[in-house]
């Protein structure tokens, strides 16, 4: 799994738009998790990597979701979606150098 960071805090924050934290799913376990009073989204537990931050606008040309995508930000909207293999490689070798 690989997390996108539009913002330095979820309501507050300063943009960022950065893939910030990368790791694999550890066991088969959700669960729900409360952030607040209104939000309580599901978790999975993920055994993470140790990783650097990305920024996307140095990736954009290169990934399949983003390329020649005028609104590649509007997929981040829906909280989490599957990527080809391709563009995982791509993010995770930006990640991991």
């Amino acid at each position: 799994m690989i997390y996108y960071s539009p913002r330095t805090d979820m309501t507050k924050g300063e943009p960022l738009q950065a893939f910030t934290a990368i790791g694999e799913v550890a066991d088969d376990q959700v669960y729900e998790y409360r952030m607040s009073e209104s939000f309580v989204p599901f978790r999975r537990n993920i055994s993470y990597i140790s990783s650097r931050e990305v920024k996307i606008r140095d990736l954009l040309d290169q990934l399949s979701f983003t390329r020649g995508n005028r609104n590649w930000g509007y997929a981040f909207r829906y909280g989490q979606f599957e990527i080809s293999r391709e563009d995982f490689m791509i993010i995770a070798g930006a990640m991991l150098q």
